[in-house]
C-alpha cells in the first residue's frame, strides 16, 4: 500500500498507483529517437532524386548535342533530334535548356557565338587518365574552371592522349536478319576499322576520325541502313586501362563527372578506367555518366 491518511469523516484513504487515463500522454522522461529523425530521410531522399534529375538532364543535353551535331538542328528534318525534344520536354528539361544545347552541336553559343574546341587532358586519382572534350566561348574560362576542378578532386593536368586511340564511331539502327557477316566486306572497302554487334543489336563500326561521315553515308547508302549517330571518341589503349579496386574510388570518380558535366562547355569525357573490383551497378552507373 503506497500510503494513508485520515479522510475528514475519520476513514483512511489510500494513495495507490494508479494514473488517470488522461494523464498519461504526459510525462517527465526524456523522449528515446530512434535514430533518425523524418527531416533526415526527406532530405536523404531529396539527394537522391536531385542526383537522379542530374544525371537525366546531363543525359539528354548531351543527346540533344549530338543529335544536333549529327543530322542537323532542324527537327522536323531530322527524326532522332525530335525524339530526343519530345523526351527532354516530358522530363520537364527547360526550353532554353533544349535551345542552348542544339545551338552547341552545331557550334554556337545560346547567344550565336561561334564556339572553339578544346581538350583538357589529366591524371586522376588512382592514375586514372583522362581526356575532357569541350566547345567554349571563352578557352581561358573554361580552361580555369575545369583544372581547378580537376585540381579539387586530387587530380593533376598532364598529357594523357598518348594512352588513348582516337577513332570515328558509328552506330546504325538495328535491322533484322543483319550483322557483322552481312556488313564485313562492304565496311571494310569503305573505312571501317572494326565491326562489332551491341548488346541490342546493333552495328557498331571505328573508323579513322577523317572517314566517320564518308563511311556512314556509303553504308547507310549501299546496306539501306539508318544512323543513330556517328561521333569521334577516345578509345584507351588495352594495355594503359586501369582496374578500379574499391567502391571509394568509383564513388569519387562518379562524383567528379558529375560536376565536370555540369559545365556547360563540355562535350565528352573519356577515361581508360576497367571495372576491376567495383560492383556492377556502380560501374554502369559510371559508364551512363561519361563517352563510352
Amino acid at each position: 500500500m503506497a500510503g494513508c491518511s485520515r479522510g475528514l469523516l475519520g476513514r483512511p484513504f489510500v494513495f495507490s498507483n494508479y494514473q488517470c487515463p488522461r494523464c498519461r500522454a504526459f510525462t517527465t522522461r526524456s523522449s528515446v529517437w530512434s535514430g533518425h529523425s523524418r527531416w533526415s530521410t526527406i532530405k536523404h531522399d531529396k539527394g537522391k532524386n536531385d542526383a537522379a534529375k542530374t544525371k537525366q538532364r546531363n543525359v539528354l543535353s548531351q543527346e540533344l548535342m549530338q543529335a544536333s551535331k549529327s543530322f542537323g538542328a532542324d527537327p522536323t528534318t531530322n527524326p532522332r533530334l525530335a525524339g530526343v525534344i519530345t523526351a527532354a520536354k516530358k522530363a520537364g528539361f527547360p526550353k532554353a535548356s533544349i535551345e542552348a544545347a542544339i545551338s552547341r552541336g552545331q557550334g554556337r553559343s545560346p547567344s550565336g557565338a561561334a564556339l572553339e574546341s578544346l581538350t583538357i587532358e589529366a591524371i586522376l586519382p588512382p592514375s586514372i587518365a583522362l581526356i575532357i572534350e569541350c566547345e567554349t566561348d571563352s578557352k581561358t574560362r573554361t580552361l580555369q574552371d575545369l583544372r581547378l576542378l580537376i585540381k579539387n578532386h586530387g587530380g593533376s593536368p598532364t598529357p594523357t592522349n598518348y594512352l588513348f586511340d582516337k577513332k570515328g564511331r558509328i552506330l546504325f539502327q538495328r535491322k533484322d536478319g543483319f550483322g557483322v557477316d552481312e556488313i564485313l566486306d562492304e565496311a571494310v572497302e569503305n573505312g571501317a576499322l572494326d565491326v562489332e554487334i551491341d548488346d541490342e543489336g546493333r552495328i557498331l563500326i571505328y573508323t579513322q576520325p577523317s572517314a566517320t561521315k564518308t563511311t556512314a553515308d556509303a553504308l547507310a547508302d549501299k546496306m539501306g541502313l539508318q544512323i543513330q549517330y556517328s561521333d569521334i571518341k577516345w578509345v584507351p589503349k588495352d594495355d594503359t586501362v586501369v582496374g578500379l579496386d574499391s567502391d571509394r574510388v568509383i564513388k569519387d570518380l562518379i562524383a567528379f563527372v558529375e560536376e565536370v558535366q555540369d559545365h556547360s562547355s563540355v562535350q565528352g569525357v573519356y577515361m581508360n578506367a576497367a571495372q576491376g573490383k567495383v560492383p556492377d551497378e556502380a560501374w554502369m552507373d559510371l559508364q551512363n555518366r561519361i563517352a563510352v
